[in-house]
């Protein structure tokens, strides 16, 4: 059993596993905005803040830098990444719909029983695994596993240069910096289910059209963040 140990603020930390939860307190803060966009991580006082040495801190930011939640400038260290702008909004989005619906589609075609099983693993913990310490760590988790949720179903789509791109860009983990309630996460839920019922009768059209529909839904959720 990991052995836990509360800090000064209150951030659990396991011994067993401390780069992870070093990982996990910052993404945290990122996905929250309570590391704003832009702003510095001082290694020094994270460390401080989550009582432990700078070595963890230092390895869970490099995690982060490849991400693309944090980027490291030389001389200045680590800083939050930026705030997607409008327009970097609308062309992710734009990008999206050319290829996601598509890579459904694919999906839906090479489908195998162990695959369908494993998405569907996927989707359950997205929705009630574990239990969260509190609203902002369950948000940042359940922004994690949708990441995982469509990486997946690219992968089965078996197109490495539509998932690759789109990994690259972490879309997900950035678009959920943009709007931080339940009814990005319950929605999404809902339109998951329709994507998993279309793989279930493995019809390709109607996982092309579900995650078409996902992703219009997605960009009006989130559209908000700029009004």
């Amino acid at each position: 059993m990991a052995v836990q140990r509360e800090t000064q603020t209150g951030v659990s930390v396991r011994r067993s596993s401390v780069v992870d939860d070093v990982y996990d307190a910052i993404n945290e803060r990122l996905m929250s905005l309570a590391i704003a966009p832009g702003a510095r991580i001082p290694i020094d006082l994270i460390a401080r803040e989550l009582n432990v040495s700078q070595t963890p801190v230092r390895e869970a930011l490099s995690r982060l830098e490849r991400e693309g939640l944090v980027h490291k400038a030389h001389l200045i260290g680590y800083s939050a990444a930026p705030q997607l702008g409008r327009k970097q909004f609308e062309d992710l989005f734009n990008f999206r719909l050319l290829v996601e619906p598509e890579g459904a589609r694919l999906a839906a075609l090479n489908m195998t029983p162990a695959a369908l099983d494993h998405i569907e693993s996927i989707a359950a913990d997205m929705a009630d695994g574990g239990t969260p310490i509190d609203r902002t760590s369950r948000y940042s988790r359940f922004a994690r596993i949708d990441s995982h949720f469509h990486d997946e179903i690219m992968r089965i789509a078996g197109n490495e240069v539509i998932r690759t791109t789109l990994f690259n860009q972490h879309v997900h983990l950035h678009l959920f910096r943009l709007m931080f309630h339940s009814r990005v996460t319950q929605e999404a839920l809902e339109e998951h289910e329709k994507l998993l019922a279309a793989f279930r009768a493995g019809d390709a059209v109607a996982a092309q059209t579900a995650m078409r529909e996902h992703i219009l839904c997605s960009r009006d959720r989130l559209m908000a963040a700029f009004e």
